[in-house]
């Protein structure tokens, strides 16, 4: 590494008024708060300063002040101790500052700083915010030491990571960069070097920074959803629950809401894990943004957030307090797999298959089903002026990712956040169509048993099921993101098969029926 920017000081709280920390009203200096309140103000002039397009290349969002404190409040105390704060991307300091308030009010024996900052625009404004504390020193023999390293903090961890074990912060506090990292990439190259393989800086910082941790080294990012899901971020999934406990999950309801100032729209969730720490129960709060006004707790077992046979280890947050009705069932209770029933994602990969592709039926081809064929509960093809093909030709190069003709249930994979239904189940009929095969594309689930048809009120009676109210909060409870995936359906609770038919006899003959119609005959399921 190169020499850094060195700050040596002494910092002891001063006269305190209240504010809140994670929930709990606690003592802060009123000169850290004012402190605070200065660096959000350095933090919005920047922001306006930063360059649209090197902001976007170095994707870079800033840290509110409220949010930084939050998340500063979700480490333990740290009253005596020797602290080492890593904070990589660390912009003006905002999220070190509300650490180092957070300190503050608990008295550490000592408090060092390793903040890494590749931005020149930004160095200015963290250096200034690091002496800035200068005014909080006192002779309460709490030693102070700030180090800036303006470099890429990648490049410059994953070699002190090589020349040999660097795992000696206590603490890490963290808002990444969100950018996506090509497979043939210096950073790739770096990361797979270091044993850990990703796709997304934001999830490489967090793999890095949690692995230059001490045993019992607590971290704390704020982070886009998406790792949570999908199979790009397994690995990353894999190694950081080989490292540590998830303590805490953090989850903001409305995702325009986190970095509203910054135009920002995903979901956002700040995380708490403890490194090599036996993992128990996660604390799961909410909030619908920022101001915390409506911050709400529970406290959940680990395999109901990450499910024990889960080989994709799928991070599910539920999203409130009150179980779910579906949770409390006593009637839902089968695997899909008990019942002799299977889900799949739709084989079809149209952009491998390109050749084979049609935009009109025609002969030697079977239909291609694609989400846009789903308009409502049941199937409506071929679609005129379809931008995507509605035929697929029927080869042998093609016919082993064909199904056979038959009764299935297909819900699509993905829906905008707005979308009012998560879990939209629909049927195909053997007959809506004359052919002995059917493709089924990419973005849609498939339910069927052993890739044939499902029995008539079987089916009916599942996609009753899946429309139903009660199993789309239940879905959104645990799932945030906008995916429904095939191993999502797969862990879902099922009623028996005797109750499905029965559901399914009275959907056959009530498909039109209204949605509250139908949540009443579910919930008298229930």
């Amino acid at each position: 590494m190169s020499n850094p920017l060195r700050i040596r000081r002494q910092l002891h709280p001063s006269d305190s008024r209240l504010t809140k920390y994670d929930g709990t009203i606690v003592a802060v200096p009123s000169t850290a708060i004012a402190q605070l309140d200065h660096v959000d103000v350095r933090r919005r002039d920047t922001s306006r300063k930063l360059d649209p397009s090197r902001k976007a290349a170095l994707g870079q969002f800033m840290t509110p002040a409220s949010t930084a404190r939050f998340m500063a409040g979700m480490f333990a105390d740290v009253a005596g101790r020797t602290v080492r704060l890593l904070d990589a991307g660390a912009g003006v300091g905002s999220l070190t500052s509300a650490f180092l308030d957070r300190c503050l009010t608990s008295a550490p024996a000592a408090v060092a700083v390793g903040a890494w900052e590749i931005d020149p625009v930004m160095h200015e404004g963290l250096a200034s915010t690091l002496r800035g504390y200068e005014e909080a020193a006192a002779a309460a023999g709490m030693k102070f030491d700030a180090r800036v390293y303006a470099e890429d903090f990648i490049e410059s961890a994953t070699r002190a990571l090589f020349a040999g074990p660097r795992r000696d912060f206590t603490h890490a506090i963290l808002n990444p960069p969100y950018k996506k990292i090509s497979t043939t990439s210096g950073h790739r190259l770096l990361l797979r070097g270091a044993g850990i393989e990703t796709v997304n800086l934001y999830t490489a910082f967090v793999a890095v920074a949690l692995d230059m941790l001490a045993p019992d080294g607590e971290l704390v990012a704020i982070l886009p959803r998406s790792f949570c899901n999908g199979p790009y971020y397994l690995s990353f999934r894999e190694y950081l629950f080989r490292r540590a406990a998830l303590r805490a999950v953090h989850l903001f309801a409305r995702r325009n809401r986190a970095f509203k100032e910054e135009g920002v729209l995903q979901e956002n969730v700040i995380i708490h894990l403890v490194r090599s720490a036996v993992q128990g129960n996660v604390r799961v709060t909410t909030s619908s943004d920022d101001t915390f006004t409506d911050f709400a707790e529970a406290s959940y077992p680990f395999d109901t957030i990450v499910k024990p046979d889960d080989a994709q280890r799928f991070i599910h947050i539920p999203s409130g307090e009150a179980q779910s009705a579906v949770e409390i069932s006593t009637v839902a209770n089968q695997s899909l797999s008990a019942l002799g029933l299977a889900v799949s994602t739709g084989p079809v990969v149209d952009f491998r298959m390109r050749e084979h592709l049609l935009k009109d039926p025609g002969p030697g081809s079977v239909p291609l089903l694609y989400p846009a064929h789903f308009t409502s509960a049941r199937l409506s093809w071929p679609l005129r002026d379809f931008k995507k093909s509605n035929a697929i030709q029927l080869n042998d190069d093609t016919a082993r990712w064909l199904y056979p003709a038959g009764r299935y249930v297909v819900v699509r994979r993905f829906s905008s956040k707005e979308e009012r239904r998560r879990m939209v189940a629909s049927i195909v009929e053997q007959d809506d169509f004359d052919s002995a095969h059917v493709g089924f594309e990419n973005h849609l689930n498939v339910f069927h048993i052993g890739r044939h048809g499902l029995p008539e009120a079987v089916a009916y009676g599942l996609a009753a099921w899946l429309n139903s109210t009660a199993v789309d909060e239940h879905f959104r409870r645990f799932n945030g993101h906008t995916q429904v995936n095939a191993t999502d359906l797969r862990q879902m609770p099922y009623p028996p098969i005797a109750v499905l038919e029965k559901l399914g006899a009275w959907y056959i003959k009530n498909t039109a029926a209204e949605q509250l119609e139908l949540d009443k005959k579910v919930e008298a399921i229930l």
